[in-house]
C-alpha cells in the first residue's frame, strides 16, 4: 500500500518535473485573480455611481449590466469575451482572462460598495454639505471612508471567491492551477495525486489569504478602537 502511494506520488509529481504544471498554474492564477480584483474594485466604483445616481439613465445602464452579468455563469461571459468580443483581435489570453473576471466581480463589488455606502449614516452626508463641501467632495472624502471600512470583510470574501472561479481559465487556453492538475492527469491517467493535491493547493491558498485578511480586519479594529 505504501509503495503503491509512493510510486504513485513519484509518478504524477516527481516523474518530468510534473509538479511544475500546478506550480506554474498557481502562478497563473494568483496573477489573473490579481488582476480582475483590481479592475472589479474599479468598476465596482464606477457602477455604484451610476446605481445610485440620480439620472434615470445612469440607473438604467447599471441595471442592465448587474442583470445581464448577474444573471450568467461566469464561464460562459469568460467565453463570450474571448470568442466573440475579442475573436478577431490578437491579445493577451491574460488580458482577457483578467477582463472577463473583473467584469465579473465589478457587478457583485458594486453591490458590496453600495450596501456599505448606505450602511453610513445619513448624518455624516449632511455633516459634509453643512460644512460647504459638494456633494461629490462629501461622498469621496468622509461616506466612502467609512463605508470601505464598512465592507472589507465583504471585500476580501469576494476576492476568495474569484480566486475559486478563475479555475475555468482552461477553457480559453490558459494553464491556470486546475488545468494544471489535468494536464498531469491526461499524462499519466491517474486522477487520485494531480486531482487531490490541486485541491489540496486551493485549500492552503485560500486559508492563507482568509488568515492574511483576518489580520487585517483585527487591525483595522483595533486602530477604530483607540
Amino acid at each position: 500500500m505504501v509503495d503503491t502511494l509512493a510510486d504513485g506520488f513519484y509518478q504524477n509529481l516527481i516523474h518530468q518535473n510534473r509538479f511544475m504544471y500546478l506550480i506554474n498554474g498557481l502562478k497563473m492564477t494568483l496573477l489573473v485573480t490579481l488582476f480582475s480584483c483590481l479592475l472589479g474594485i474599479l468598476l465596482g466604483m464606477i457602477v455604484t455611481y451610476l446605481k445610485m445616481s440620480k439620472f434615470w439613465l445612469f440607473r438604467f445602464i447599471a441595471n442592465i449590466y448587474l442583470t445581464i452579468i448577474r444573471g450568467t455563469p461566469s464561464v460562459v461571459q469568460l467565453m463570450i469575451i474571448y470568442y466573440v468580443v475579442f475573436g478577431h483581435v490578437d491579445i493577451n489570453k491574460i488580458a482577457v482572462a483578467s477582463i472577463a473576471f473583473g467584469i465579473n466581480s465589478g457587478a457583485y463589488v458594486s453591490e458590496i460598495f453600495r450596501s456599505g455606502i448606505l450602511s453610513v449614516d445619513k448624518g455624516q452626508t449632511e455633516a459634509g454639505r453643512s460644512l460647504g463641501l459638494s456633494a461629490t467632495k462629501t461622498m469621496v472624502l468622509i461616506v466612502l471612508p467609512q463605508a470601505i471600512k464598512n465592507v472589507l470583510p465583504a471585500l476580501f470574501n469576494e476576492a476568495i471567491v474569484l480566486l475559486k472561479e478563475t479555475a475555468v481559465m482552461g477553457y480559453i487556453g490558459l494553464q491556470d492551477l486546475a488545468r494544471g492538475g489535468d494536464i498531469i492527469r491526461s499524462q499519466t491517467y491517474a486522477a487520485y495525486f494531480p486531482l487531490l493535491t490541486m485541491a489540496l493547493i486551493y485549500l492552503v491558498v485560500v486559508m492563507l489569504l482568509s488568515y492574511i485578511f483576518g489580520l487585517i480586519e483585527k487591525r483595522m479594529r483595533l486602530s477604530d478602537n483607540r
